[in-house]
């Protein structure tokens, strides 16, 4: 049987490693064809190796307008046509404090971790827009619950994935009706999701192994340590055609932080 994507051609962000990752082989799985952008160079030919003929690749980095251009382009030029964007790229403020931001490095954090996690996203989707226009395409952007809760990150990050809720919200209504616009938000994860060069001292404190999936099955309703791979349904269903009444939303995959926010050990 062919699958929920069968005959697109995606781009993804960020695609090397993560949730980014887990979507790109479950696209492929379900008859996509990708092209992945992501800074991590080494990374970036085992994963066109591994999907010989679906998977090409592009070094380089979100923050530049140029290089997001460079991967539309590649996806354009050897898939024929884009149908797919996936923003998902991201940095994490490994839960630093605002107290405790250094002051000799706050506005450098700051910049760094917008200019990923929005500036990354709103320079994907300017190159991306004119032929998803043309394939009657979307974009779907990787949210996380930090972009509706506390708690999920520090104040830097915490404001860089509401603004992407924003961002989502008013591309859906610019783009519409020709292109779709969603985002799912992951809950805590087991990835290697990095932080910028100003926070590493932060990073370098956070819980590893046993203790990490120990604090994330604690803080959501179903006890889950998630893992990529149970978020990339999430993506397939808001990139295929199942979903073409659904532009402006995002899906929550976070062990059902909602339903108690994220205060306390699961009951």
């Amino acid at each position: 049987m062919a699958g929920w994507l069968a005959g697109k051609a995606a781009l993804v962000t960020g695609g090397a490693s993560g949730i980014g990752r887990a979507v790109v082989e479950r696209f492929v799985a379900e008859g996509a064809r990708v092209c992945v952008l992501d800074r991590a160079a080494d990374a970036l030919a085992p994963l066109a190796a591994a999907h010989a003929g679906a998977v090409v690749v592009v070094p380089g980095t979100v923050t530049r307008l140029q290089d997001n251009q460079r991967a539309v382009d590649l996806a354009v030029e050897t898939f024929g046509r884009l149908d797919v964007f996936v923003g998902n790229a991201g940095l994490f403020d490994c839960f630093a404090r605002l107290v405790e931001l250094p002051d000799d490095r706050i506005e450098q954090a700051f910049d760094e971790v917008f200019a990923v996690n929005v500036k990354g996203y709103l320079l994907g989707a300017k190159a991306a827009a004119p032929h998803l226009r043309a394939s009657g395409g979307n974009m779907v952007f990787t949210v996380s619950n930090a972009g509706f809760y506390p708690d999920g990150g520090g104040p830097i990050y915490t404001a860089s994935k509401h603004a992407v809720v924003g961002l989502i919200r008013e591309l859906a209504f610019e783009l519409a009706p020709t292109v779709r616009v969603n985002g799912v938000a992951p809950g805590g994860t087991i990835t290697a999701l990095s932080g910028p060069p100003s926070l590493q001292e932060f990073c370098a404190r956070r819980a590893t192994g046993a203790a990490r999936e120990a604090m994330i099955r604690q803080r959501n309703p179903l006890g889950l340590a998630q893992q990529p791979e149970d978020h990339a349904a999430a993506y397939v269903l808001l990139a295929s055609d199942q979903a073409r009444a659904i532009t402006g939303a995002v899906i929550p995959s976070d062990g059902g932080i909602g339903v108690r926010g994220m205060a306390g050990p699961a009951r």
